[in-house]
């Protein structure tokens, strides 16, 4: 009797996202039928394949060994499909992404859309942590984030040009006749931040902490819009990443003269999913795109 196709599709999602929970969101179905899935193939070849460790799984020698094997199984399955539709134009499908923010990922979209214009888009927006957990869950294909976890195997990505963080007041400000301040300036100021999960304000943040200049009052706002007009209301000082500026009259935006604020953003996907047909076709193009925006 041949071996059961979906109870290795089930392992191979276990092991790979160290939890059933993780695993049945990826594949779309319940939790007890993975479950059961994965029970099935243990007592069909009398193997254990994991050990219970909270809400995770922790992976047997033997386990690994399967891994490997299901892995490049699922590989070569996902080869052929893509050599069967090899001659065929992609001309149907559609990209779900993910967003810290517009700025980045829209002009890639754009000609994206204009390349493959029967691709249908959807672009939801969140911070850094709602976006991983997205990635990881299947909700969708690609994300744009930063801080992208160096040693999750999990993960491809491809990182953008860097992007230096910038302060800005509203126009009845002290400073709206100055260019630049000093970190140290903002110690007595009102800061407008965004909510944690923010790696806007985790960089903003742990620059502070390294030179030691203290955060004294602090408005939290859960959106860049709120954030905005709350800078422009005299509520306060922002910080926001020079490509995210734009122009609102309202506002006046001042560089960090004696620390380096930057920011880089990552095109991230599954490594499991990067030779998915629209998924390939994103990152080849995106590859263009980066290289032209570096010289």
């Amino acid at each position: 009797m041949s071996i059961n196709h979906a109870h290795l599709r089930a392992f191979n999602a276990v092991a790979t996202h160290g939890s059933y929970t993780r695993a049945a969101e990826f594949l779309h179905v319940s939790q007890p039928t993975l479950s059961a899935h994965v029970k099935e193939l243990e007592e069909r070849y009398s193997v254990k394949l994991f050990e219970r460790r909270g809400r995770g799984v922790e992976l047997t020698e033997f386990c690994r060994s399967l891994l490997d094997i299901t892995q490049r199984l699922f590989k070569i399955e996902m080869e052929a499909e893509e050599l069967l539709i090899s001659a065929r134009e992609l001309i149907t499908g559609q990209l779900r992404v993910g967003a810290d923010s517009p700025y980045h990922i829209i002009p890639i979209l754009a000609v994206f859309q204009g390349r493959y214009p029967g691709i249908q888009l959807s672009i939801s927006f969140g911070n850094s942590r709602e976006l991983l957990q997205s990635l990881i869950s299947g909700k969708c294909d690609i994300a744009v984030l930063p801080n992208v976890p160096g040693d999750d195997p999990r993960l491809a990505s491809v990182p953008l040009k860097p992007d230096r963080l910038i302060v800005f007041v509203n126009r009845s400000h002290p400073w709206v006749k100055r260019s630049s301040i000093r970190l140290g300036d903002l110690k007595d100021e009102k800061l407008i931040l965004r909510e944690s999960g923010s790696n806007t304000r985790a960089l903003f943040v742990d620059a502070m902490r390294k030179m030691q200049i203290p955060i004294n009052d602090v408005m939290e706002i859960g959106s860049r819009e709120g954030v905005r007009e709350a800078v422009a209301a005299g509520l306060g000082v922002g910080v926001v990443s020079q490509s995210e500026f734009g122009c609102d009259n309202r506002l006046h935006g001042l560089t960090v003269s004696d620390v380096r604020l930057e920011d880089v953003e990552f095109v991230v996907c599954l490594k499991d999913r990067r030779q998915m047909r629209v998924i390939r076709a994103f990152f080849d193009l995106l590859q263009d795109f980066v290289a032209r925006a570096l010289v």
